[in-house]
């Protein structure tokens, strides 16, 4: 299913001629406009203790709501993808990251409203050095909690791109050395 199936009419002109153009694009046949859906990009934490655990959270709502997931989320207009990663830390734990390490980025979609909109996940490893309990659940975050590596399930996280990034991170054995 193209993943534009759902505009049905040309943005510009209203025209019901609004059809594929290419696999991320559609085209109005009445005045030319081409409109291409991107990937939004997301920003997604690995918060690591001193201990070598892994922050972990549960989804407050859809969608997966119950599951498990990074904190993290969508970067916003004019925003850094490592202003988002502060920001969302702040928004779902309370916490401000002093620094942090791209690691990697996977593709996703993240249904919504019925839609389905292409996703670019970065991930991004931040060290925490404070008192571990000290971190508490706000936002879209229902619980977070620390555990440790061989704890980790991938399987268990809700998205695709996140189990993906969290089964690369189990097999890298200088992330979870203390620092």
């Amino acid at each position: 299913m193209h993943p534009l199936h759902l505009f049905q009419y040309c943005p510009r002109c209203g025209s019901h001629r609004f059809v594929e153009n290419n696999a991320s694009s559609k085209r109005c046949e009445d005045c030319g406009f081409v409109y291409y859906i991107n990937p939004k990009a997301a920003v997604a934490a690995f918060v690591m203790d001193n201990r070598s655990r892994l922050l972990v959270c549960r989804r407050a709502f859809e969608p997966s709501k119950g599951m498990l997931d990074l904190p993290g989320g969508f970067t916003e207009c004019g925003e850094t993808v490592e202003e988002a990663v502060a920001r969302e830390l702040s928004e779902e734990i309370g916490w401000y990251p002093d620094q942090m390490r791209y690691m990697y980025s996977f593709p996703n979609i993240y249904r919504y409203s019925g839609f389905d909109v292409h996703t670019m996940d970065l991930f991004f490893l931040c060290k925490y050095k404070g008192d571990s309990g000290a971190l508490a659940a706000h936002d879209d975050v229902e619980s977070c909690f620390w555990l440790s590596r061989d704890e980790i399930h991938p399987d268990r996280f809700a998205f695709q791109s996140v189990r993906r990034a969290i089964t690369l991170l189990l097999n890298d054995d200088a992330c979870w050395q203390v620092d």
